[in-house]
Formats: structure tokens, sequence, C-alpha cells
């Protein structure tokens, strides 16, 4: 029988209610012929509480029983949509990750699925079970204790799973029905895609967009896993959702398919550092030991031997910043004059792979944020992005811009 795999999030298994619904959309691909890999996050909420657990029990602690515990919500969602299928005569049992076994690193919280052996789940199917449930999330380590994945790791889990199993597509249940140009609550002429790129969906879910998170996507684009995110909330068709694939296999589309946008980010300038040969491993090297995602980096033109260093990073890692390059100065391993922090600013992008082959598109972006008056502080550009610094106050008053600039309202 041809596979399919289902996932379904957190909002979407939040009731008891909502687990019959998404199990009568299980029930109603079984009846197309599909054997089903049913993928299930957390019940909505369950996952925060039971990391306010482990914190007020052990603020320092061990990550592998914070694993331990955290994976139980998947456990509890996986066991409750086996019986209600079961109560729909689909035959169908749950599966931990243990017991499949999901293969992972023993990263603890943040693990990477290694392999997915299919003989134990295949073996079911040939004994007459239709839908294999399987906790999203968590997988076993070499040394047999439970991991999970990070925050959004179900997803990941879907896509591996399909991968493992030449699935026909993976499809993801979410309190969305699909991929739009940009966030309808700041745009209402957002339009819902059709199909997007590979590529364009990892760069806008790596620039904000929280529709799917960003390792699935990855993971989908180095297997060619048909990707398909709809709503649970809405009746389906065929055509229902977006589909996430390859750039081939869109005839048609827009130079720029999406505005995406981070609202929390914070613009860090190192004035008057040393211009010589090794600086930048020198800065940027011990922000990565200390956990510091930078992300935009610009260094200006040396003058008497000296230059600027700036670079952007999430506000939440800013201290976790200043405390790195701090102890650099101290320690004498980079000299620089001041630091200079400012907190208030968001990023916006335009994300398209029609950028590849059309000119212009840099410029219109420019203009458009000038006639808006919103000044530029950093600007970073790949092949199919671009993406600017602006003060955070003019972030909705870009975004509309943008997305009314470049007619995002209206298919290809």
């Amino acid at each position: 029988m041809p596979i399919l795999v289902m996932k379904f999030g957190g909002t979407s298994v939040a009731t008891l209610d909502r687990i019959k619904r998404a199990a009568k959309r299980v029930g109603v691909e079984v009846a197309k012929g599909y054997d089903v890999i049913v993928i299930v996050s957390a019940m909505a909420g369950e996952t925060n509480k039971l990391v306010g657990y482990v914190s007020e029990t052990s603020p320092l602690f061990d990550a592998r029983e914070y694993d331990a515990v955290v994976s139980s919500g998947e456990n509890v969602t996986a066991g409750l949509m086996a019986l209600t299928l079961q109560e729909m005569d689909v035959p169908a049992r749950s599966w931990q990750g243990w017991q499949v076994p999901v293969q992972t690193t023993s990263a603890h919280a943040s693990a990477r699925i290694e392999d997915i052996p299919p003989a134990n789940i295949l073996a079911k199917f040939d004994e007459g079970m239709k839908v294999a449930v399987v906790a999203g999330f968590q997988g076993v380590s070499p040394e047999g204790r439970i991991t999970t994945l990070g925050r959004g790791g179900s997803d990941t889990t879907a896509v591996a799973f399909a991968a493992a199993f030449g699935a026909e597509r993976c499809d993801i249940y979410t309190d969305v029905d699909g991929i739009y140009t940009t966030d309808p609550r700041i745009a209402p002429k957002a339009r819902k895609l059709e199909k997007i790129a590979f590529e364009e969906m990892l760069e806008l879910a790596s620039l904000g967009a929280k529709v799917l998170q960003t390792r699935s996507v990855e993971l989908a684009m180095r297997y060619k896993v048909k990707l398909r995110v709809l709503s649970s909330f809405e009746e389906q068709s065929d055509e229902a959702g977006t589909l996430v694939c390859d750039e081939e296999e869109i005839m048609e589309s827009n130079v720029v398919s999406g505005v995406a946008y981070s609202r929390d980010e914070a613009k860090m300038t190192l004035f008057s550092v040393a211009d010589r040969p090794g600086i930048a491993a020198a800065i940027f090297g011990p922000l990565a030991e200390a956990g510091v995602n930078v992300d935009m980096i610009i260094q200006n033109i040396s003058e008497d031997g000296r230059t600027d260093m700036t670079f952007s990073c999430p506000t939440d890692q800013v201290a976790r910043a200043e405390k790195a390059i701090e102890a650099l100065k101290d320690s004498g391993d980079v000299n620089f004059a001041t630091l200079d922090v400012d907190d208030s600013v968001a990023k916006v992008s335009i994300v398209g792979i029609g950028m590849r082959s059309h000119a212009g598109v840099a410029s219109k972006m420019f203009a458009t944020l000038r006639d808006e008056g919103i000044n530029i502080k950093v600007i970073t550009t790949s092949e199919i992005k671009l993406s600017v610094l602006v003060d955070r106050k003019y972030l909705e008053l870009a975004v509309q811009a943008l997305h009314d600039a470049f007619e995002l309202e209206k298919a290809a």
C-alpha cells in the first residue's frame, strides 16, 4: 500500500473533540487505500506546562530527565489518537520514539535524527495495522535514553518519517490553511500560495515565518519530500493548503513570493576595532561558543588600521553577547573603543526564486521604504533573499508597503 504521513500540531489535538476530528481525517485517507503514519504533537499548552514543572523542580536540571518529562506529552496524544481510531474500527496502535526506533544523537533537548529503520512499523502494516500513531518530537540516544528534538521537532519527525518510508506525501495539519505571502494579521491582502519552492520556504522559515520549522524544510528539500501545509479546522479537498515542492514543479511564480519579518532583533556595533587578519574569527568564534545566533554582519571600510563591526542577533541573546564581548576585551584578544547596542530594531525580508533572474528588485525595495520614510540600518542579501533592519516601530508599515509594492496579492 502507498504510505502517507500526516502530522497534527498541538492546536489540532488540543481537546478530545479535536483528536476525534483529526482521526476522521485519518480515516478518510485509510479509506482511499493508504497505510498512514500519524505524527502527533502534545496537546496545546502541555509542553509548556511540563517545562514549567521541570524548571520549578530543578532550575539546573539534568537534561536527560528534562527529556523524559517533556516527551511525555506526545505519548499521551499518541495513545488517545490510537484509541480514537480503534473506536472507529480503524486498526491502529501508538508508537513511542524508542519503539520505532527513532535513532538520534545524544544532544538532549536538541537531538538530531540519525536513522529511522522502517522494519518494525512495516511488519505491523503487513499484519493488518492501517495506522501507526507515532509520538513526535522524541527519539532514543545510542545510550538508550529518551531524547527530544527541540521546539517544532514534530515537524522534523514527520518529514524524517516520510523520507525513511518513501511516503507519497507529508501533510502538516496546523491552525492555518497554508503558507501566505505574509502575515495576514499585518497585511489583510495577504494571499495563500498554492505552491512554494523548498528554497523559498526555507528562507521564509529561517527569517521568522513560523508555519514550518526550519529543520523540517531542510530535510524535505534534501530528500525531495513533498510537503503540504493545511488546516485541521476546515473542509479539505485535494487542492487544499500549500504544497512545498521542487522549483521545477512550479510553472510560474512572482519575482517575490513573500515578505517575512522578525520583530525581536538587536543591532550590536563594535566601534574602532583593530583591522587585522583573524579579527572576525576572534569576535564571532566566542559569540558562537556563548550560544549567540548571529545573523547579519557588516564590516566597514578600514581607516588608519581601525574598522567598525556590526551584527544582529535576537534580543534575548544580547546579554550573552555583551558578556562574551566584554570578556574578549578584558582578555586583550579584541581591542575596540565602544560597544553600541540598539535593541529596538526589526528585520524585514523579501524572498523569491524569481529574484535570481530579475534586476531591480533591491532598488524597488529600497525606494519603497524610502517613500514611507523608513530608514534602513543594515542590509544583507542572498541569491533569493533581501533583508533589512529597520526601527521596530516601522515594522508593520514596512511589511504592508513591500507587500503592496510587489503586488503579492496577485497570482503570477
